[in-house]
């Protein structure tokens, strides 16, 4: 572990709380592994042959909003957490969609040899992710253990339809062609740094830290770490957004969900419509005081929403 992971920019501002310095002091292993051709980034914590997880994160972000909930799970897992195509520090997949994204998935988890012990890896995906992991299950959820679903968009038609109508959207948005922007200094870069849909945090420092690492300096100042062709993507459609809940509620496979008490994207309808649709038996389990982000939010909490997940779901 390096200073920069713990104090960064941050640090000298404020304390940074107990529990954070304990868990970025978790050993893990940072590495890229290749996948038809691109490196993919990922970090990975726990004791290979323990019950394994696959771990991966929302449109824009990258594996290290994980990197202080997965050490609270790195004393009974084995854990994977990953950068998606062209996100982080992963290289970007030519014409990716979310197929190509899912299999992407399947291909990290073999990779790394996920599938090769007695118990199945499970999936634990924030948003986006959870979009491209409900994909995977959809192909091959027969070699996994589970899926949880973290806060993906859920919403009825009319509630989507006038969503999409008031301007709204899946978090994300931006222009395929259209470069990274070039900052002077990491101040001006930090400044451009917003959470869509936007929120307050409840924990400052942590949004920091994922601030920090969502950039990279580069010759004439900062700039984004993602691939602008990230944007070149279909999941946008609303046709798309429209079948999610149905294809969740039809999922022959073990899924759980956790959001966020108070998320935009998902919230107390979006469960009860799920059921409606023949979803009444997945667990869905709201995260109190938080949003969207609920790692930001209430990282705790989120950890002990997720350890009871996968403690109901031991094998």
């Amino acid at each position: 572990m390096t200073s920069t992971d713990i104090v960064d920019l941050w640090a000298g501002s404020q304390d940074l709380p107990a529990w954070f310095v304990q868990a970025m002091a978790v050993p893990r292993e940072e590495a890229f592994v290749e996948i038809d051709g691109r490196k993919v980034h990922y970090f990975r914590w726990g004791e290979r042959g323990k019950p394994p997880l696959l771990l991966t994160h929302g449109f824009l972000a990258h594996a290290r909003c994980f990197a202080f909930v997965a050490p609270f799970l790195a004393g009974d897992y084995d854990i994977i957490a990953y950068d998606l195509a062209g996100m982080g520090d992963s290289e970007i997949i030519d014409d990716c969609d979310n197929a190509k994204r899912a299999k992407g998935m399947i291909a990290v988890a073999e990779a790394l040899d996920l599938f090769s012990g007695p118990v199945k890896p499970k999936i634990i995906a924030h948003s986006f992710g959870s979009g491209v992991a409900l994909t995977a299950m959809e192909m091959a959820g027969e070699r996994f253990g589970g899926l949880i679903i973290c806060d993906l968009m859920i919403m009825r038609p009319e509630k989507l339809v006038a969503h999409f109508s008031g301007g709204g959207g899946p978090p994300g948005s931006g222009k395929s062609d259209k470069p990274n922007n070039v900052y002077a200094d990491y101040d001006t870069a930090r400044g451009r740094f917003v959470l869509a849909p936007p929120q307050d945090v409840q924990t400052p420092f942590l949004l920091e830290y994922m601030a920090y690492h969502s950039m990279r300096e580069v010759e004439g100042g900062w700039s984004w770490k993602f691939d602008p062709m990230v944007f070149h993507r279909s999941e946008n459609d609303q046709a798309q957004w429209m079948h999610a809940p149905q294809r969740i509620a039809d999922l022959p496979h073990r899924l759980a969900i956790v959001y966020g008490e108070n998320s935009k994207l998902f919230d107390a309808d979006s469960a009860a419509y799920i059921g409606e649709l023949g979803g009444g038996h997945i667990p869905m389990i709201a995260v109190p005081n938080a949003k969207h982000h609920l790692m930001l939010d209430q990282p705790l909490a989120f950890v002990t929403a997720l350890r009871s997940v996968l403690t109901m779901w031991e094998d």
